[in-house]
């Protein structure tokens, strides 16, 4: 392993979970459950609340869903150490580690938030709180989402895109996905490690 590309694993990886979860604390401590601040027309803050995967889908119980992200994001770290020693580019092991950081923020919620956040309601902002005292057991904390884009709507008002609500983690594991898909160089990396 270069210790340059050591070097740009751990800068990425710490600066998004460092960013996710300064965001997410921000929120949780500054507004309702359901608030949400006009930035611009297009862009708002609103502050929601899931026990599932990426953009509030529900597809799995979150106990399983939490350890399946466990396992993903070891396996993610696993492939990183084999691409290094591999000598793959600095950029392609980038983009992997914006995918396990961004996998990681979001398990740091479901692990530890509801053992030290009180709950946030539609009329009380949420509070820290004595370790175990919180909202929710380990491994069943809620994730914080806030990015709200309502670019287009239909004529009663109503939107039709972009209706999901998502964090930082999220934009992160949506932009590795693309990147990996996007890129040639990105793509044969990616197929050349699966050989």
């Amino acid at each position: 392993m270069k210790k340059q590309q050591i070097g740009v694993i751990l800068g990425v990886a710490f600066l998004l979970l460092l960013a996710d979860q300064l965001l997410k604390f921000y929120v949780k401590l500054n507004f309702t459950l359901g608030e949400t601040r006009e930035i611009f027309s297009w862009f708002q803050l609103c502050f929601v609340e899931n026990d599932g995967m990426a953009f509030g889908i529900e597809w799995f119980d979150k106990l399983f869903l939490t350890l399946f992200r466990i396992v993903a994001v070891g396996l993610l770290i696993w492939y990183m150490v084999r691409l290094c020693r591999a000598g793959v580019s600095t950029g392609y092991l980038a983009v992997i580690a914006l995918l396990t950081a961004g996998a990681l923020g979001n398990i740091i919620d479901c692990l530890f938030y509801g053992l030290f956040f009180s709950a946030s309601t539609p009329w009380e902002v949420a509070s820290i709180v004595s370790w175990g005292e919180g909202y929710a057991d380990f491994f069943y904390g809620r994730v914080v989402d806030m990015f709200y884009f309502p670019i287009i709507h239909n004529a009663a008002g109503q939107v039709i895109f972009f209706r999901p609500v998502f964090n930082l983690a999220d934009s992160a594991i949506t932009v590795s996905v693309f990147l990996i898909l996007l890129v040639p160089s990105f793509r044969r990396a990616l197929n050349e490690s699966l050989k």
